[in-house]
């Protein structure tokens, strides 16, 4: 029976099984080294002219190719681990073509292929103990998030991507051909999370694909992505909505530490800085500012240096959004006439958007007509609000982004299985 490379440390004097990719070959005439990856490491195996049968099969080896070993695991203090399989048997799985298309093992000159030939062969390029290290964080950090809502009392819901009309704003949609008419991908779940709030879920969240026809080409945007949200009802103010996802933030961040896979575990509560607060802070330190209403780039990245250095943490909630640069359905605050919305910035980047929904029937209409939105052309959200809705709000979070930033990736695209941009649609 296989076993991984991991486990055989404890198989020390005794036979095992392991089967992977070749990582490195080193014939020395007589006797022969390989290294042999699979998920879980690499190992040593050796092999010479003592077994004939063995020494062919390697001889004629190439890097990439997948084979299974049978052998004796053995103590050697000539390689790292401190332990090598004698290879006694050798069976070629898979035989890769001699000349990689890009380097898998780490070799000099491997650092300096481009990024869009990685992407090009980017089951190659996940091979990279690295670049598995990104979907092993995506995983434990999902399953925090799925760990405090379910001891939270949130429910799953799946919303389509097929919308007949697009959402948020209408613009930067994908038209797709729908029988003998069109429909379009949805840019967000935002309406039907808020339908779900209207149909008595009172705490729901969601993982999906969302969909973006920008023609951006930054390291922090893509066409498609994959989206975590959450909203839920009887909110006093958008400040319960910060609470929770610091509360899920902090359980995921606290399983990647338990796992090993991060240093530090994160702090609550996180600063929360109203706009104008954050744009007088820039401005002393010099950072002008590019939109009065928003946050270019390179003030988030100053406010984020800014708030670690008063604070020591990495996260910093932006609140009081004027209505001009926030979606119609936030709530405004009656004092300010500020909407109840915030963005949550990580290491310089925003991660969230989020708000306080305004829930109530004719508030929503006469806000949706200040965005030149018509009654007909939002019809069906808008009928979610006519028989009843709790005050409610949630957020949208690009996990990507956290990811990027916690292993300090140069894009939001390398912290993706296969990324959707502007100009690419393959593999």
């Amino acid at each position: 029976m296989r076993i991984q490379v991991k486990e055989l440390k404890i198989k020390i004097g005794e036979k095992a099984t392991i089967a992977g990719f070749v990582h490195a070959i080193r014939n020395q005439g007589k006797i022969a080294f390989l290294r042999l990856r699979d998920q879980s490491g690499t190992i040593q195996i050796v092999s010479g002219s003592w077994n004939k049968e063995v020494f062919e099969v390697i001889k004629n080896l190439s890097i990439e190719s997948v084979i299974e070993v049978t052998g004796l695991v053995k103590e050697s203090k000539q390689v790292v681990e401190g332990y090598e399989l004698d290879a006694e048997q050798i069976v070629v799985l898979s035989v890769a073509a001699p000349e990689l298309p890009i380097p898998v093992a780490v070799e000099k000159g491997a650092e300096d292929v481009d990024v869009t030939k990685r992407f090009d062969y980017r089951w190659l390029d996940l091979r990279k103990s690295e670049s598995q290290k990104i979907f092993q964080i995506w995983t434990v950090l999902e399953q925090g998030m799925r760990e405090y809502f379910a001891q939270n009392g949130f429910t799953q819901i799946y919303s389509p991507a097929l919308m007949s009309a697009a959402s948020e704003s209408g613009a930067e949609v994908f038209e797709v051909k729908y029988f003998e008419g069109k429909a379009y991908l949805a840019q967000s779940p935002q309406f039907y999370k808020q339908m779900a709030i209207a149909s008595g879920f009172e705490k729901i969240f969601m993982v999906g694909p969302v969909f973006r026809a920008e023609l951006s080409f930054t390291t922090r945007h893509m066409t498609e992505f994959t989206g975590w949200d959450f909203e839920f009802a009887y909110i006093t103010s958008h400040h319960d909505v910060m609470d929770t996802e610091e509360a899920m933030l902090k359980m995921g961040f606290s399983k990647l530490k338990s796992a090993g896979l991060i240093d530090e575990e994160i702090k609550v509560p996180f600063a929360r800085l109203p706009l104008a607060d954050a744009k007088s802070k820039l401005q002393k330190a010099g950072i002008t500012s590019e939109k009065e209403g928003d946050l270019s780039p390179d003030e988030e990245r100053g406010i984020c240096k800014i708030v670690k250095e008063e604070s020591g943490s990495d996260f910093v909630f932006i609140t009081d959004y004027p209505p001009s640069t926030r979606a119609f359905y936030h709530m405004r605050d009656e004092q300010t006439g500020l909407t109840k919305g915030f963005d949550l910035l990580y290491k310089g980047v925003e991660i969230t958007t989020g708000a306080q929904r305004e829930h109530r029937y004719d508030i929503l209409v006469k806000q949706a007509a200040e965005k030149g939105l018509t009654e007909e052309s939002l019809a069906d959200y808008l009928r979610f609000f006519k028989y009843g809705c709790p005050p409610h709000g949630g957020v949208g979070i690009g996990p990507a982004r956290i990811i990027a930033q916690i292993l300090d990736l140069p894009s939001v695209k390398e912290a993706t299985f296969l990324p959707r941009d502007v100009k690419r649609l393959r593999p």
